[in-house]
């Protein structure tokens, strides 16, 4: 299949992405209902471990680390971030140097294998596993300057580790090379030796994972489960919790795509038929996991597109309601060729306008919800 066949995925457009995360607050408002789960867990020797399963720019899991540290100032913390954008490790980087002075008993790793494969840090096909890029560093000095300096310093290894080719089936993105990046400081090296992952030993177990929009809202529950869900509920502990997130829909933002694409549904799956292809999947062990937050009064969050308090009494700038544009067409994942008509226009601008006014502003619904394992 030639480069320009594959089909367009909407999260590999950087300027969507980056213009979305730093317009609106949905990262913010699942961080505020994530570090809620904080209160459930209970760490055992010799760590307390959070697994992120699609860590963007790092903005999620860099507040909940430092909610961790709050909640338990002296339980030495084990964090995985599952990533393949090489952007977004490089983006993730920049928060961690804070992360190391505040808490050094402190072990990150990122990783850019596949979803049934990250929270073990295992590379499941034998041939790919011979070559796993496995970098260690150990972050010498005390200062956030001294971690910052060693971790951009790291960008040539990244640009070599972080390397992708698509799917010829999918157009998805898939790792050249399975890399893993281990990052702790050195004075601690022997306190958190029993922490640090090594090659071919990790067993998982983790205390909470973050599930946070990680697959294409229109594939099918079953897809979802059986590459993203099934394989995070797995590596659990017990007593471990899985926060799912995902779009819900029947928001201001969704009325302004249909107002253009009248027969679009872009999240036609919602949370309770994934709990329900989760039960059938898992078969009898599913009895081992019980599911929270699952009706509308608990599940349903909101998040906005930030705007100037006078931003829409009068005249609203181009660039605002550009992001509101990109803002909406962004979260129900419209792809370019169904763009291209619609560009030619000016009329979703006009859409845009009309939808701002009518509700103040624009924002959009999540459903959030949480899987745990039993004790």
């Amino acid at each position: 299949m030639a480069a320009n066949d594959r089909p367009f995925r909407f999260y590999d457009n950087r300027q969507k992405y980056l213009q979305f995360v730093t317009t609106c607050n949905e990262k913010w408002k699942i961080a505020e209902r994530a570090v809620q789960e904080l209160e459930h867990i209970e760490p055992t020797p010799p760590a307390l471990r959070l697994f992120d399963a699609g860590m963007g720019d790092g903005t999620l899991l860099s507040h909940i680390m430092r909610a961790t540290h709050k909640k338990f100032p002296t339980v030495p913390l084990y964090v995985v971030g599952k990533e393949i954008s090489l952007e977004d490790i490089r983006m993730s980087l920049e928060k961690l140097p804070d992360r190391f002075v505040e808490h050094p008993a402190s072990v990150i790793v990122f990783t850019n294998l596949y979803y049934k494969e990250a929270p073990w840090l295992k590379v499941s096909n034998p041939e790919k596993a011979r070559n796993l890029n496995w970098i260690d560093v150990p972050l010498k000095g005390e200062t956030a300057a001294d971690y910052g300096e060693q971790l951009r310093a790291l960008d040539a290894r990244l640009v070599d580790g972080w390397q992708v080719k698509a799917s010829e089936k999918t157009g998805n993105p898939l790792y050249a090379k399975p890399s893993v990046l281990v990052l702790y400081r050195e004075d601690h090296r022997f306190m958190l030796d029993s922490v640090r992952p090594k090659p071919g030993n990790h067993n998982g177990d983790y205390d909470l994972v973050l599930v946070c929009q990680p697959w294409r809202a229109r594939m099918a529950a079953e897809f979802k489960v059986q590459k993203v869900l099934e394989p995070m509920v797995r590596s659990l502990a017990p007593g471990g919790r899985a926060l799912v997130a995902q779009s819900a829909g029947n928001d201001p933002a969704q009325e302004l795509v249909q107002r253009i694409w009248k027969d679009l549904e872009p999240f036609p799956v919602d949370r309770h038929e994934l709990v329900e292809a989760m039960r059938q999947y898992m078969g009898d062990d599913h009895h081992g996991y019980q599911y929270h937050g699952v009706s509308d009064s608990d599940a349903i969050q909101s998040y906005q597109m930030h705007t100037l308090p006078d931003e829409l009494e009068s005249n609203i700038g181009t660039s605002t309601l550009f992001a509101a544009w990109n803002a909406a067409i962004y979260v129900a994942q419209v792809e370019d060729e169904m763009l291209e008509s619609v560009l030619s226009t000016g009329e979703y601008l006009e859409h845009t306008e009309a939808v701002l006014r009518k509700y103040g502003g624009l924002w959009f619904n999540d459903e959030v919800f949480v899987i745990s394992r039993n004790r």
